[in-house]
């Protein structure tokens, strides 16, 4: 266990109850496709629906938690936003669509995916799995439901490219426990061809300066680090589509990378 999920594990131990009473409200009477995502990335809320999109530029769709839905922080500062203003200082055609929703876990996940299937995206970023490590949920149950998730993600939209965000599991729950957690996120991605992002909260997670007074969130100097992990890995797979869209060919992320 690194020392980010350490740090995690003294913070949330105070507020694993909590979490999981909000999950449960969350998921509680929702069936197939029934939770619609947060809305875009912007400012202002539209009620949760997918707002029209410009058919000019690639959209970037994140699916996850609360942790993508910027609990606590005006819809502005949420880590997506921030990312869609990375986006636009690059250069990059894309826009980015924040689908978070509060207290879901992985199983939460399959239960909306028809729904976020019929929105358009190019690339398709999920983060999920901290609420199912909050549960104890068995690493077996995760596993299978991101494969599931991934494979009917393909299967809809081959062309579109997934994007797995690492996430930890409490180090309360045991080695093996922890372990097998951390281990699932990389080998499913490589089974599916899925692009792995680092462990989410790296460098935020167990710091008190950089979360909110619930200790699990980040607040806006946290959140902004939150980015920069997730814009570190995104920019290259973005420039690599980028580059594909305008005749250049299909540039994998390994050439995106080595030529920055």
């Amino acid at each position: 266990m690194n020392r980010n999920a350490r740090g995690l594990a003294t913070v949330l131990l105070l507020t694993a109850s909590v979490a999981c009473s909000t999950e449960s409200k969350t998921e509680r009477g929702t069936g197939s496709d029934s939770v619609p995502p947060a809305g875009r990335a912007h400012s202002q809320s539209n009620g949760g629906a997918v707002p029209p999109l410009s058919t000019a530029r690639g959209v970037v769709l994140f699916a996850g938690t609360s942790l993508t839905a910027g609990l606590g922080l005006s819809p502005d500062s949420a880590y997506p936003m921030l990312i869609q203003r990375k986006i636009d200082s690059a250069g990059l055609p894309f826009e980015v669509v924040n689908a978070g929703v509060s207290g879901e876990t992985s199983s939460g996940l399959l239960d909306r995916l028809g729904w976020l299937l019929r929105a358009r995206f190019d690339v398709l970023v999920i983060e999920t799995g901290a609420n199912d490590g909050l549960r104890g949920i068995p690493v077996s149950t995760l596993r299978a439901n991101l494969e599931t998730a991934l494979d009917r993600i393909k299967a809809k939209r081959p062309d579109a490219t997934i994007v797995l965000v690492q996430m930890e599991a409490l180090p309360n729950l045991g080695a093996k426990y922890t372990s097998e957690f951390h281990n699932v996120y990389p080998s499913v991605a490589a089974a599916k061809h899925a692009v792995l992002i680092p462990f989410l909260l790296n460098g935020v997670a167990g710091d008190r300066s950089l979360n909110q007074a619930d200790g699990v969130h980040p607040n806006n100097t946290g959140e902004r680090i939150v980015a920069d992990n997730v814009w570190k890995a995104l920019r290259p797979t973005l420039e690599a589509r980028a580059f594909a869209a305008v005749g250049g060919g299909r540039r994998t992320t390994a050439d995106s990378v080595a030529r920055r």
